[in-house]
């Protein structure tokens, strides 16, 4: 099992949230916070490098918030990944190689794989098809409701 971060996992529910609101003016953290059951605090602090990485725009005022940058469809879920967790990398590179008497050149060679199939199917996700997958989601279970 790939264990993912809570903030990345809070911070791609943020980002869906404002992908579902794209259009509509900045939305409130503390409605973002209410919908999603995640304390403002801790939002606003993965709200910072956000911000920083120019995903999320903010304005102050009565009818400030936060509202995304760009369009869902050009923001993918590795740019929200590393905006919150940095570069994503399966092993740390080697501070200086030596000779390989060890299996290590042919694990290191499965890493390296296995991070460009991450990076690559990251990179294919944008937040638009999050949005459609909670759209989906949220329709049926109305459905089911009735």
């Amino acid at each position: 099992m790939m264990k993912i971060s809570t903030r990345v996992n809070y911070g791609l529910r943020l980002m869906v949230q404002l992908a579902v609101r794209q259009g509509h003016g900045f939305v409130f953290l503390k409605d973002i916070a209410r919908r999603e059951g995640i304390s403002v605090k801790y939002l606003s602090q993965i709200m910072i490098p956000l911000r920083a990485s120019g995903l999320v725009l903010s304005s102050r005022g009565i009818k400030g918030g936060y509202v995304l940058a760009s369009a869902p469809s050009a923001i993918t879920v590795r740019q929200v990944i590393e905006a919150l967790e940095g570069a994503i990398a399966t092993v740390r590179p080697r501070e200086r190689p030596r000779q390989c008497e060890t299996a290590e050149a042919v694990t290191r060679a499965i890493w390296d794989t296995l991070g460009h199939v991450i990076v690559t199917t990251l990179d294919a996700l944008t937040l638009e098809q999050l949005v459609e997958s909670y759209r989906a989601q949220q329709q049926r279970e109305m459905e089911y409701q009735i």
